[in-house]
């Protein structure tokens, strides 16, 4: 009689209840929202707003267009709507993901990768699936935020089992993508570590770039309160600097005015503000400094239709 192998139940029970705690995670964390901003919450350049609008209008649309018009036949796999929203941080991808939603009259399911990553093998695969259940369960849209977590390019010399492992949950969600129909939104600030077999999956591609002056203009305007006590010149700010984000020019506003209330200041003077937004500058240029230069790279629409291209090429 050979010797079979000892079976310890304390650790079948653990590894038991340790499987259990992460499904009862997963349904914890992905719960969908209400959308907490609309289209008018939104300072965009002209053509970005309407890049947006026609991918919300394409998936209201899509009934007519593969159902009563027949493209379901010739387009079996097109129904899902794949919106990619990229470029610099602060530039208002978030809140165009919730205004999409709330346009859509939907609730929006917001993924990051901390959601989704676990270390129980074979656990992230299935978080993955779970982001998709509960998307179509709910009829929610899905926003996937800093997407390029997810949905970088694959290993091609795996050296280890993290490698394998890494793999694996790109082909996890590339056919979780293939088998969903419905509306997927990605945000992200690297496209270019994008996956061109995603790339490929992906219907719209919209970039966000820095506010240009009169954006920035209606920014100062928006962020600055009627109730708060200021003279700034608020046209010769918008030109003068040319580097802000939105949330650089909201935070610029804020900093000013805790800074008057600490020295009891009756309004806040003009220079708080731009000393605010030259503060905000020098911290921006410091931590450039310290990033490797490869990863500050800006990508052109023209090598987002390369990527595409390359997709095409691929049997992923």
């Amino acid at each position: 009689m050979g010797l079979g192998k000892r079976i310890d139940p304390h650790a079948e029970s653990a590894a038991s209840d340790s499987g259990k705690a992460a499904a009862e995670k997963a349904s914890d964390t992905f719960v969908p929202e209400e959308p907490k901003y609309t289209f008018d919450d939104m300072i965009l350049p002209h053509h970005v707003r309407e890049q947006i609008l026609n991918a919300a209008d394409y998936a209201q649309n899509s009934k007519i267009v593969f159902e009563d018009w027949g493209l379901e036949k010739t387009h079996q796999y097109s129904k899902r709507i794949g919106i990619n929203l990229y470029g610099e941080p602060g530039t208002g991808k978030t809140m165009a993901a919730h205004a999409i939603a709330n346009h859509l009259g939907r609730k929006i399911l917001i993924v990051n990768y901390a959601d989704v990553e676990s270390k129980y093998v074979g656990e992230t695969p299935k978080n993955i699936r779970k982001v998709f259940e509960v998307g179509k369960e709910t009829g929610s849209i899905i926003f996937f935020d800093e997407a390029d977590a997810i949905l970088s390019r694959r290993v091609t010399n795996m050296n280890n089992a993290t490698d394998v492992s890494v793999n694996q949950t790109r082909s996890v969600m590339l056919m979780a993508m293939n088998e969903y129909q419905d509306f997927i939104i990605f945000a992200t600030n690297f496209i270019s570590n994008f996956d061109p077999a995603f790339m490929r999956r992906i219907s719209i591609h919209v970039r966000f770039d820095l506010p240009d002056e009169e954006c920035r203009r209606q920014l100062w305007e928006k962020y600055i309160p009627a109730a708060l006590p200021q003279s700034l010149d608020i046209a010769d700010i918008a030109a003068r600097y040319d580097g802000l984000t939105g949330s650089d020019i909201s935070n610029a506003v804020l900093n000013a005015a805790f800074r008057a209330a600490r020295k009891k200041e009756r309004s806040v003077p003009s220079e708080y503000f731009y000393e605010a937004v030259e503060d905000i500058l020098r911290s921006k240029e410091a931590n450039q400094e310290r990033e490797p230069k490869t990863t500050v790279r800006p990508v052109s629409e023209e090598y987002v239709k390369e990527q595409l291209s390359k997709g095409k090429m691929e049997n992923a």
